[in-house]
């Protein structure tokens, strides 16, 4: 049986309206950052992701089973260091095919760091103050990025 690395929960930060998960996983960077980066691999562990072109500026969507669709663009890469998303999914304005909700959106940013015996990758959400229920959304997204690279992990180890 393969043993999975334990990491710690998500952290809020309701005073800057952000949610933090920083995990290890017992991969190397490189596969880490597929991971986090091509659509098809990203679908492997979290939602259903399509991306209209790659690079800055790409959009798409990210579909969830019970849930739905939520639009999705890149917003910044530096490879393979760290890449940003925007999405819409203040359920207040979500709407399966909508365009991201300039108004609404948060932004997830995925950073990776070599340390010894793989990659520490750490995410970042910020953007909850301009959500309907920012308290109730920083709640579930720090709930959700647990269950999503608690994923990410048994997946990438599980590959090993």
């Amino acid at each position: 049986m393969v043993s999975m690395t334990r990491n710690e929960a998500s952290v809020i930060d309701e005073g800057a309206f952000t949610v933090r998960r920083t995990i290890r996983i017992a991969a190397p960077v490189d596969k880490v950052w597929r991971a986090v980066t091509e659509p098809e691999h990203i679908s492997r562990w979290f939602g259903q992701t399509v991306l209209d072109g790659a690079g800055v500026g790409a959009t798409g969507t990210m579909t969830f089973e019970g849930y739905g669709t939520i639009p999705l663009r890149v917003e910044a890469i530096d490879a393979p260091r760290s890449v940003s998303y925007a999405w819409s999914n203040d359920d207040a304005v979500r709407r399966a095919g909508a365009t991201i909700d300039e108004a609404t959106r948060t932004v997830f940013t995925f950073t990776l760091d070599a340390v010894d015996g793989g990659t520490e990758l750490t995410v970042v959400e910020t953007g909850f103050d301009r959500m309907s229920d920012p308290a109730a959304n920083m709640a579930d997204h720090a709930e959700g990025w647990v269950s999503e690279l608690d994923k990410l992990v048994a997946l990438l180890e599980g590959d090993a």
